[in-house]
């Protein structure tokens, strides 16, 4: 199937690595011209290298903290101008910590607000009027399975993803004159980093993924590849009638009907 996304101008957040690195990836084997942003310059500079070798495609690495305003407002700047247009928009960024609820102080909350919801709503603000004008667009969110089902822990990342989920379909309603869809990507278990990180500590890391996969349907811990193929098909003109919508990427772990 022909994606038709040759030399589409795609932003992907959070791209070093894991997930964001995943979905770089194939986006540019789909013949997308890709600009990567994260905050650690030389692991996206790699990465960026690393792809472009891959795919032989353009990849443009640009460092950026998504949590400050004049960064992303200087990136995005900067991306339009590399290539003259932006198409297509993968938010992305590194979630907050798992803790308990009575363990967090409003600057932890504050700070969860700016990197996991704000964030969201500055770039996709940013974009619009490019958007707007090549004659349509993709904006793409990466959130969590939480705002399916309850993970414990997980009471800022929730909180927060669940308002991308609220603004996302206020965001489908109007820009949909536009020609611009917006939709979620709720990940489940899929090996990164930050699965890792939340493993049970003093346990062996193989058996605590072990055990973790014998909840999921599949059997098994899910790969970036997998979750980064369906955002790649939500940026595509065959996915233009798909928008407003939360797509849970997670094995068929969450039993929830809705």
């Amino acid at each position: 199937m022909d994606l038709k996304l040759t030399n589409k101008v795609a932003i992907v957040l959070a791209a070093s690595k894991g997930l964001g690195k995943a979905i770089a990836s194939s986006l540019s084997a789909e013949g997308a011209k890709v600009i990567i942003g994260a905050r650690n310059e030389k692991e996206l500079t790699s990465t960026a290298a690393e792809i472009q070798k891959l795919t032989g495609n353009p990849v443009i690495a640009i460092p950026v903290d998504v949590s400050d305003k004049a960064q992303v407002e200087n990136f995005i700047q900067q991306a339009a101008e590399r290539f003259g247009r932006i198409d297509i928009l993968l938010n992305n960024a590194g979630g907050p910590p798992f803790d308990k609820f009575e363990n967090f102080d409003e600057h932890a909350w504050q700070k969860a607000f700016e990197l996991s919801l704000l964030s969201f709503a500055r770039t996709s603000r940013l974009v619009l009027p490019y958007m707007r004008q090549a004659g349509g667009g993709r904006i793409i969110n990466i959130i969590s399975g939480s705002v399916k089902s309850v993970l414990g822990n997980s009471v800022l990342s929730t909180s927060m993803r669940m308002g991308v989920v609220g603004m996302a379909k206020l965001m489908a309603d109007e820009f949909g004159p536009y020609n611009i869809t917006v939709n979620n990507v709720a990940p489940g278990m899929i090996l990164t980093d930050r699965l890792k990180h939340a493993l049970p500590k003093n346990t062996d890391p193989e058996q605590a993924l072990a055990d973790r996969a014998k909840n999921v349907p599949l059997g098994r811990i899910g790969k970036p590849e997998e979750l980064a193929a369906l955002v790649t098909f939500l940026a595509s003109e065959q996915a233009a009638y798909i928008s407003g919508t939360t797509i849970q990427v997670d094995g068929g772990a969450n039993r929830g009907i809705f």
